[in-house]
């Protein structure tokens, strides 16, 4: 091998270990900083998200704390460039009892507000929110067929209107005391109301502080049927669920 050859590999090699390296660098840059993806693992906010769906969350929405990058050292306290949630934004944020667990919710109740489950009707500052019964929801999942469930569409004080099931008459978080939500913090439920852990369950979730805000789910990206997996690129012509890319959360 001539000397000239033997260098160029070299040249072609080091060349190699830059573009990985910045590419590395970019991908880490825009995960802190942008958008991180986050996946679906449970029915919770059934169906507004559905298990196996793969989204984006906006990192920027409300601003970075501690929390905003991986491993969530501890370098500073409060949120930097700091933005509030809107009422019925949806949230992934770390639990704050175990600030290691990532969890995904809707925005219910703002600081300050008083929030209550009054026979399954969600209730904010006294007043009850709108609920218009639409048709009952049923799973067309292979590994999730079951009986129709109740569905209404909530419009929160501010418009913002969505779809919750619920799965059980009087379901034991359909009463509730009212909740007073401590400053700086949030409310936070999931829309399949009888199958969330959320800030109604206080020895668990509870209010969210601010600074436990990761950001805002914007774009679901990629979305699998229950009992695959992304990686089992054989099975997506049929176990992809092809309509739901792409699509804007709300």
């Amino acid at each position: 091998m001539s000397m000239a050859t033997k260098k160029k590999q070299e040249s072609g090699f080091a060349e190699t270990v830059r573009v990985i390296f910045h590419a590395l660098l970019i991908a880490l840059v825009i995960r802190t900083f942008l958008f991180q993806p986050f996946n679906i693992p449970s029915g919770s906010m059934i169906q507004t998200l559905l298990i196996g769906d793969y989204l984006f969350v906006s990192k920027y929405s409300y601003g970075y704390s501690r929390f905003s990058f991986p491993f969530s050292p501890n370098l500073f306290s409060g949120r930097v460039w700091s933005g509030s949630p809107e009422r019925g934004d949806v949230v992934v944020f770390k639990l704050p009892k175990d600030d290691s667990t990532d969890y995904i919710k809707r925005v219910i109740g703002l600081p300050g507000d008083r929030i209550q489950m009054v026979s399954g009707v969600l209730h904010i500052n006294g007043q009850p929110v709108k609920r218009e019964r639409v048709a009952d929801y049923v799973s067309d999942e292979p590994e999730s067929r079951g009986q129709p469930a109740r569905r209404y569409r909530e419009t929160l004080p501010n418009g913002v209107s969505y779809e919750v099931l619920d799965l059980v008459e009087n379901g034991f978080y359909d009463n509730t005391p009212v909740y007073e939500v401590p400053p700086g913090h949030y409310f936070m439920m999931g829309d399949n109301r009888d199958n969330s852990t959320d800030s109604r369950v206080l020895s668990q979730v509870g209010y969210v502080p601010h600074d436990n805000l990761i950001g805002r789910a914007q774009i679901i990206f990629f979305s699998i049927q229950e009992g695959h997996h992304a990686w089992e690129f054989w099975t997506w012509p049929t176990s992809v669920r092809w309509s739901r890319l792409f699509k804007l959360v709300r």
